[in-house]
Formats: structure tokens, sequence, C-alpha cells
């Protein structure tokens, strides 16, 4: 059994792609195709549906991947023993992220990331939508969200830390709340789906439906309506860290925080064998955010 075309093969599992998959080990998608021929042919069963849009394993395909996965990752760890084995990553890294946080948190990091590893390339899809990454053929996204159940394996990146923050020219004209309840008499500017606050307090967890006279779908112009002292605003830290350094916004009810399970993830589709260009991504960014990340010291 050829190691190349082990390795070929667990490359598709995750892109589901054979031309991409090939291109990451240097092949042509004809010379990739015909690896996988030659794989199904020296097992004699079908591991890959091929269809004109995409791929997608068979269930014997399914069945021999973790075992694919575990030859390979003997083998690595067979080179590392006798100190060989280090893979540089190559390629084009295919990524998917949340616009305003792509924005403000990962565009300024790209110059270190690129200058560390220079034979790759990248390929950001900046959405607010959450995109299927696999149907994208991406290799990683980055996701703010309190993460269900899924298929898809995910790391921590960072904290996100929500807080209730204000304009001072606002807070000067209708005074500061002082408890959540207050937030009744003030315009609060809502996200979309996120109309409901939930906050500590001493007797537990208290919720409010807040509302305003402003709701958006987008967090960017949530905090610049915040700033432009239109209401009460409920925002992540890695949003408002450098509106709140520059006193263009105030935390308020700091003695309330907010209850959120959300955090900064990097999700990456569940193979065992990761590839060395997703690795240092997700290292990379991890160590560049810190714990607690560079927005909350």
């Amino acid at each position: 059994m050829n190691i190349d075309h082990l390795r070929l093969f667990v490359r598709l599992a995750s892109t589901y792609n054979i031309s991409q998959a090939g291109q990451e080990l240097g092949l042509s998608p004809a010379v990739a195709s015909a690896h996988i021929n030659k794989l199904e042919e020296g097992l004699g069963v079908r591991l890959v549906h091929r269809t004109t849009r995409k791929v997608s394993l068979t269930p014997e395909g399914n069945a021999f991947l973790p075992h694919a996965e575990e030859v390979l990752a003997s083998v690595e760890a067979a080179r590392a023993s006798v100190g060989v084995g280090e893979i540089t990553p190559t390629g084009t890294l295919r990524v998917t992220a949340p616009a305003s946080f792509g924005r403000l948190h990962l565009i300024p990091a790209l110059k270190g990331f690129l200058a560390r590893y220079p034979e790759l390339t990248v390929d950001f899809r900046f959405s607010d939508s959450i995109i299927d990454m696999v149907e994208g053929g991406f290799d990683v996204a980055i996701r703010d969200a309190e993460l269900k159940d899924s298929t898809l394996i995910a790391r921590k990146l960072a904290s996100d830390r929500r807080i209730v923050c204000a304009a001072p020219n606002y807070l000067a004209e209708h005074g500061t709340p002082n408890s959540p309840a207050d937030l009744r008499a003030h315009q609060c500017i809502t996200l979309a789906g996120l109309e409901t606050w939930t906050f500590n307090s001493p007797s537990g967890e208290q919720s409010l439906k807040v509302q305003g006279q402003f709701r958006t779908d987008n967090g960017d112009a949530m905090r610049d309506a915040c700033v432009a002292g239109l209401g009460i605003a409920m925002n992540s830290t890695w949003s408002v860290y450098r509106q709140l350094q520059q006193g263009k916004l105030v935390q308020i009810l700091a003695a309330h925080p907010m209850v959120s399970n959300t955090a900064i993830w990097a999700v990456y589709p569940s193979s065992r064998l990761l590839a060395p260009k997703v690795r240092a991504f997700i290292d990379y960014f991890a160590d560049y955010y810190g714990d607690p990340p560079y927005w909350d010291r």
C-alpha cells in the first residue's frame, strides 16, 4: 500500500475535493485522481463517490479513513524518532471568518504569519453568515459562537467577553443605569436575535428583554451606533476595546457581568491528521491573541 496514496486519501477526506487535495501535495488533478483509483484497485473497494461538483466518502471509505490516519500517524512518529519528518506548511490556506473579527483581528496579524511561513498563501472569505466549510472547500473556519454538536473539531483561540457600554454623551443626557432593570427606561441598541440580555446577579442569573429605536444585524453598525449616542449596546470586548481606550465608549453595569458561553473558535473537519498549514494557523493565532486576549488586558 502506497503511503503517498494514503496521504492523498486522508487530505481528500478533509477537503472533499480531489484537485485541492492533490494541489496541497504537489500533484496535478489527473495524477491525484489516478492515485485514488490505484488505492481503490489495491483494496478492491470503492472509497470515494465522485460527482461533477464534489466528492464524498463511501461507507467503505469512512470505515477505512481512521485506519489510514493511524498508519500515517505511525509513519510520522517513526520519522520523528530519528529526527526527520519536519513538515513545512505549503500551499493555499482557505479560511472563512466573521467580517468584523476578521478585519480587526486576523488581517493585522497576517504579516507576521506569512513572514513565518513564506511558502503559504492565504485565501480568506469574510462573511457574517455561517458558511458550510466542507461544501466551500475551506480548511478552517473562525467562529464567534457557542458551539453545538458537530462533525467538526474546534480549538478555542480566545475568550469572547461581552459587556454593556454607552457613549459618554448618551449617559450625560439620559443618566447611567445602576442595575439591569434600569435598562427598561433606556434606548437599547439590539442585534437581531440577541434582544434578551442575561446578567449575573447576587440572586442568580437575570434575563431582560431590552428594546429601543435601533436594531441591526451587523455588529459594526451596532458599535458605531453606540458611539454615535443612539443608545446602550451589548458588545464583545474584541469589537469595542479601541473605543473604550479612546474614551468614545464607557462600560456600564460592570458589577453585573453578562452571561455568555461564546468564544472565538477555530473549527476544522474531523480528521486526526491535521494538515500542517492548518496546525500552523491555529497555533500561531492562539499564541498571537494570548490568554487573556490582548483586547481584554
